[in-house]
């Protein structure tokens, strides 16, 4: 006659079952809950529009930071030709993809900003100017970029003032970062 129970196998399945759920659940969401990837796309963000700032007051040029749903790249004012152009040349300032999910958030003095895609096949000349300036003087636009991820709606935002100092609110807290 067999007794009524389970047997160890079946207890030690169920345990592995439950950590690997729990794992996942950890990994997911987080240990502290906040996103990571948000965090850091907003630390690169900031970070290289600092370096902007400090570049336009010591070389004496304009710069910019054009947006798009997904995507963002730094620009250049060129005098000579009237234009704003690519900073392909310089590695940390060229166009960089947000990892799948993200996606941007723009708003100009309280005022939503609808963000469209750029060709890339454009030539230099047909691209759209910059959302976002830093001038030569220090000062810059105000804006507050978002990222946004879209499963869970977490978010990260950098934030910019007219003299050019910026600021980044984590996806759990606020980091003031000048």
């Amino acid at each position: 006659m067999r007794s009524k129970g389970f047997t160890l196998v079946e207890i030690l399945v169920v345990v592995v079952i439950i950590a690997v759920v729990i794992s996942l659940t950890v990994l997911s969401v987080g240990v502290t809950g906040h996103d990571a990837q948000l965090d850091d796309e907003t630390r690169r963000i900031a970070g290289l529009m600092d370096l902007l700032h400090e570049r336009a007051l010591l070389e004496g040029r304009d710069f910019g930071l054009r947006i798009e749903p997904s995507a963002y790249e730094f620009v250049v004012y060129e005098p000579t030709y009237d234009r704003w152009q690519r900073m392909d040349q310089e590695h940390e300032f060229r166009h960089r993809e947000l990892p799948n999910g993200l996606s941007f958030q723009l708003q100009l003095d309280s005022q939503t900003v609808v963000l469209k895609p750029v060709d890339r096949n454009l030539v230099s000349s047909q691209l759209p100017n910059p959302q976002l300036a830093i001038a030569a003087s220090g000062e810059g636009t105000p804006f507050r970029l978002t990222l946004v991820r879209e499963q869970t709606k977490a978010k990260a935002s950098v934030d910019g003032d007219a003299l050019g100092r910026i600021s980044r609110e984590n996806s759990n807290q606020q980091d003031k970062h000048t």
